[in-house]
């Protein structure tokens, strides 16, 4: 685990907790609750164990726990009553706040008891809405503030995967009732595959028949599938690839390989919005994420 971030500062705490940074400063000198260190130039810094000891307390006190009576508990204690709370507790800003601790603590235990008892109460729909997506969406704003290493994305994601992948299998039983068939995959060198992965799932579940064929798939590929009667559709998402000043020449590529078809394209993700206003000849729309595509299926 040499690759994981053990040094954050109080502003990467702040991003990550959601505490202000004034107040983490207050509860340090009154209640000792946090111990920084410091630099050899007098910097102070926070360690991993700084940061699961704040999201504890932040789960404590946002579930009833006064500051201080938490400052009075030994660290067992504080371990043991976040995690029981963490069990208890899980809808919405409490388990995303508890799918964060499980993270940063690569606790899969944690995370599929949270899932577990979120399943008692909603269903893996409204799991994915209420809380993969803004919990997934508070991840992308921790990658930007440079707070996250790529171990602590890779643990959660997989595991949000694994639930995609089993909620799927669950469905894939039935005949499809649709025609169509969907073609789902990412662009080459892209690996960012939730959404597209949640979107399969929503299509099977719909009753299309899908081939996913998964993250940085060349586009010479797709040709394979002509030779199939059936009308196709394929579906990419755009999360980093291509970059942009590559983004024009892959659907002139695309354009290249469809316009001769009568198959649809479409495409997701913010980064159509620098491409959606020229026009192709073939059939081909821009959506800007997987939830605005749903909405039109």
């Amino acid at each position: 685990m040499n690759n994981i971030k053990e040094d954050f500062t109080i502003k990467d705490l702040e991003n990550i907790s959601g505490i202000k940074a004034h107040t983490i400063r207050i509860w340090e000198k009154r209640y000792s609750l946090l111990e920084p260190k410091r630099t050899e130039t007098n910097i102070r810094y926070y360690t991993h164990s700084n940061l699961q000891k704040l999201l504890n307390i932040v789960l404590l006190n946002n579930n009833g726990f006064k500051i201080s009576a938490i400052a009075k508990m030994s660290e067992e204690e504080l371990k043991e009553h976040a995690r029981q709370l963490a069990f208890s507790t899980a809808i919405n800003d409490e388990a995303i706040h508890t799918l964060k601790l499980s993270m940063f603590q690569f606790d899969k235990v944690l995370f599929n008891n949270t899932y577990d008892q979120l399943l008692h109460k909603k269903t893996f729909r409204e799991i994915f809405k209420d809380v993969f997506i803004p919990f997934l969406t508070h991840i992308g704003l921790l990658w930007q503030t440079d707070t996250l290493m790529p171990a602590h994305e890779h643990f959660i994601s997989n595991l949000i995967a694994q639930k995609i992948h089993i909620n799927t299998e669950n469905l894939q039983s039935s005949v499809p009732s649709s025609n169509k068939t969907f073609v789902l995959f990412l662009p080459e060198n892209e690996i960012h595959d939730l959404g597209l992965l949640y979107l399969n799932y929503e299509l099977v579940l719909r009753g299309n028949h899908t081939i996913y064929l998964g993250q940085s798939l060349p586009l010479d590929n797709l040709s394979y599938f002509f030779e199939n009667d059936r009308k196709l559709c394929f579906i990419t998402s755009l999360t980093v690839q291509p970059y942009d000043d590559k983004l024009e020449a892959y659907f002139n590529e695309l354009e290249g390989i469809l316009k001769d078809t009568s198959h649809e394209f479409i495409a997701i993700g913010r980064k159509t919005i620098k491409i959606k206003d020229k026009k192709y000849n073939f059939n081909i729309s821009f959506h800007d994420s997987v939830t605005d595509l749903l909405k039109e299926l």
